[in-house]
């Protein structure tokens, strides 16, 4: 399987430029786990917001219920199966064209259900003398909220959001399933054609590198929070 494993490496990332492939691929697989995560992020802070302000406030019960239907969903069923029913079902008449977004939206949703999470367990990490000195400093709830509770929380859960995003790019290599052409479906369709295993170890190297470097970014922002901590 291995024999002339230079020529296989060849025939399969340079030949016919089929690394223009994988480029293309690759720049799909890096936009639906961009913006999937700017979507978790936001919508998962939101939630877990809501869910933190529902526990002190009867009257955002039914929000805290709407919360709660949305996270039993989306983390009770597999993500390629959410992935097929955006791609088949509610999204069924968008153009292929647009349909990297509807990914995009479906990975977002499913990530915000964990991001909710997270956020919410680092807010309710942080001592509840903190929410009682900011409004006995005269802040009102939202204020304490926004400028102690949440900055301190992200600095806790930054870990964990970080892992959060290498399990979200990982996890886009199912969008092949509604024909979009990421990392994975590029290299698929090329090995389809040459019958060589080098494509898969082609991309297995890719999605270390970029793991690699997500990992080397989230250590730099962790030193950079450390760093501030003790100015």
């Amino acid at each position: 399987m291995f024999d002339n494993f230079g020529q296989q490496l060849y025939n399969n990332f340079i030949l016919f430029d089929r690394w223009q492939l994988y480029l293309s691929g690759l720049g799909n697989t890096l936009l639906i786990t961009f913006g999937a995560a700017l979507i978790g992020i936001v919508l998962g802070s939101l939630v877990a917001i809501c869910k933190v302000y529902a526990r002190d406030n009867p009257k955002l019960k039914p929000l805290d219920i709407i919360c709660d239907i949305y996270l039993t969903v989306i983390r009770g069923t597999p993500m390629m199966v959410q992935v097929m029913i955006f791609g088949f079902i509610i999204f069924a008449t968008v153009s292929f064209s647009k349909m990297v977004y509807v990914a995009m939206l479906a990975f977002g949703i499913n990530s915000g259900a964990y991001v909710a999470e997270i956020v919410r367990a680092g807010i309710q990490s942080i001592d509840i003398g903190q929410t009682e000195a900011g409004r006995s400093l005269g802040l009102t709830k939202n204020m304490t909220m926004r400028y102690i509770i949440l900055p301190q929380a992200i600095r806790n859960i930054l870990p964990a959001l970080g892992n959060e995003a290498i399990v979200l790019l990982k996890e886009t290599a199912i969008v092949g399933y509604i024909a979009i052409s990421d990392l994975t479906y590029q290299a698929t369709l090329i090995r389809s054609r040459t019958f060589s295993p080098a494509p898969l170890l082609i991309i297995a190297v890719a999605y270390l590198a970029l793991v690699m470097l997500m990992t080397v970014g989230l250590r730099f922002m962790e030193r950079k929070l450390a760093q501030s901590d003790h100015r």
